[in-house]
């Protein structure tokens, strides 16, 4: 991936210099989604048990972890992966000099689990983290025997690096809560898929209400914006609690609310295989966005 030269080519986004896909490194061998929303909505755990409803599906799932915690997929794996990063700063980044079963680990049900990580902070960039990602994987020929690949990104970050991700999903999608903060976040992200879908692939497919008693903050700005809900997860004891036991919900104990989730998630799995139309999503200008949610 090398730098977008604004003199000689088309600019990634408007009024931006960004990170540019190179062609050969674009993933066209499965579905794609990319996962964002703000920071603690939730994000990795709704990742996840979402790859883990795709394998439940039938589908070869590939789950990326866009984060320096690297803690995306460990429900799936049961403990905390080394990254790319790392793996790759060991053999001082020969490529070469790699075998696949180095940086991906197979977790729940045959999902395939990879850690991006990311560069030492203040020093680089996520969307090299990302580009080295995918070029790892198209090298050992690992997307070749995949379905879906899910990017679960970092935080409500929507930066060219972090918005590096889009330059590779078909659809993105957004978790949110019903609250002020969560709804802000995704309006922004929004921006940011907006602005890559001018040049890539990439279209915004809804959003997810996540660790919400109640939807109506987050369907009023639905209708305000053009963006649709895809799925609803009410704010469940079960669901945290099986993160803190390291596994996905298709693991824990039966109980109806669980079993509810389980549904959720495989109806949510089977629409996105399924295909879902684009929003024609218009976010709102930081000042509306204020003026338009009210919360008592």
């Amino acid at each position: 991936m090398a730098l977008l030269d604004p003199p000689t080519r088309r600019e990634d986004g408007e009024g931006s210099v960004q990170v540019r896909l190179d062609p050969s490194d674009r993933i066209s061998t499965a579905k794609v989604f990319a996962i964002y929303g703000k920071g603690g909505i939730g994000k990795s755990t709704t990742s996840s048990n979402l790859s883990a409803a795709f394998s439940l599906l039938g589908k070869r799932v590939l789950q990326i972890g866009c984060d320096p915690k690297h803690d995306s997929t460990f429900t799936l794996t049961k403990k905390l992966m080394p990254t790319v990063i790392d793996v790759l700063e060991q053999v001082e980044f020969h490529h070469e000099e790699l075998r696949p079963e180095d940086y991906m680990f197979e977790g729940f049900n045959g999902v395939m689990c990879v850690e991006a990580g990311g560069p030492p902070a203040g020093t680089g960039c996520g969307g090299y983290v990302v580009g080295q990602t995918v070029k790892l994987l198209k090298q050992h020929h690992l997307l070749e025997d995949t379905d879906v690949v899910l990017f679960d990104v970092l935080g409500d970050v929507v930066c060219g690096g972090f918005a590096a991700p889009l330059q590779h999903a078909e659809r993105a999608v957004v978790v949110t809560a019903n609250d002020f903060d969560s709804i802000f976040a995704m309006n922004r992200i929004m921006a940011a898929i907006g602005a890559k879908a001018k040049n890539y692939e990439v279209r915004l497919a809804g959003c997810i209400a996540n660790r919400s008693a109640g939807t109506n903050e987050i369907d009023r700005f639905c209708d305000a914006t053009g963006i649709s809900r895809l799925a609803h997860l009410p704010d469940l004891d079960a669901i945290r609690r099986s993160r803190l036991k390291k596994c996905t919900i298709f693991e824990m104990e039966d109980t109806p609310e669980i079993e509810a989730a389980r549904n959720e998630y495989k109806r949510l799995a089977a629409l996105l295989w399924a295909g879902v139309e684009p929003c024609q999503a218009n976010p709102m200008k930081d000042r509306d966005i204020f003026e338009f949610l009210g919360f008592e």
